[in-house]
């Protein structure tokens, strides 16, 4: 585990954003949302450096675009 604090920072927002949408995901029960949702949250404990959570956000933020937009 990483403790520069740019990393830090970023597995904070990375968290708190899939936090967000798992919780809309499961309010409005969009399934793309919650997947991606708990993708955000666990990624930062699998990824330590800041380049790779910034990937790995981008990753899985394209692939919940992608589902959206073919309408899952």
């Amino acid at each position: 585990m990483s403790f520069e604090p740019n990393a830090l920072f970023l597995s904070f927002l990375l968290s708190f954003v899939g936090l967000a949408l798992f919780l809309y995901g499961r309010k409005q029960s969009r399934a793309p949302h919650q997947v991606a949702g708990l993708m955000f949250m666990v990624s930062p404990y699998f990824t330590s450096t800041f380049l790779s959570m910034l990937g790995v956000g981008a990753l899985v933020g394209a692939g919940m675009w992608v589902a959206i937009w073919l309408g899952y």
